[in-house]
């Protein structure tokens, strides 16, 4: 029977690690996102690994030589839980496959926020200030309020400027 099981790969390798493991006839997943990333002052959207150093692979525990999957160039090694290696569960690979795009993506930045929710303003004039939503609008836009000595004040930014408060 075939298991998902945790690749742990060197770092920045897991395309690396991927390419030679299905070389080798391996079923591999690795799963990317759409991000944003600040470089020189300016964010920039890109599509990187979902969990940086990780990847998943499908073995079956009992006929399929693992051996050279060690020996891999860009695997450091498989993820062990004690004694045995990590099992991952089908139903988890299943709901990351199923949350992906036409292209294979997670896109993490078309998120929808909810009117009351705190927001951080993560780039433009107000980067750093916390805010509560307080409407969207058609056009990608949002208006939050944003408390500036000590007074709230109603701002319009594009959505792709705001995230989560933690």
């Amino acid at each position: 029977m075939k298991f998902w099981y945790l690749i742990y790969t060197k770092p920045n390798q897991e395309e690396v690690a991927k390419q030679n493991l299905e070389r080798q006839a391996y079923d591999v997943y690795l799963p990317k996102s759409l991000t944003r990333r600040k470089k020189r002052g300016k964010v920039k959207r890109l599509i990187d690994v979902m969990f940086p150093r990780y990847l998943f692979i499908r073995l079956d525990d009992t006929s399929e030589d693992w051996g050279p999957i060690r020996s891999t160039i860009g695997v450091s090694k498989l993820v062990h839980f004690g004694l045995s290696p990590a099992k991952i569960p089908n139903d988890l690979i299943g709901a990351l496959k199923e949350r992906e795009n036409s292209e294979g993506i997670h896109d993490l930045l078309n998120r929808t926020f909810k009117k009351g929710e705190k927001v951080i303003v993560s780039e433009g004039l107000f980067e750093g200030y916390e805010g509560v939503l307080r409407s969207t609008d058609s056009q990608e836009r949002v208006t939050l309020l944003l408390k500036i000595a000590e007074n709230l004040i109603k701002v319009q930014l594009k959505q792709d400027f705001i995230e989560p408060s933690s």
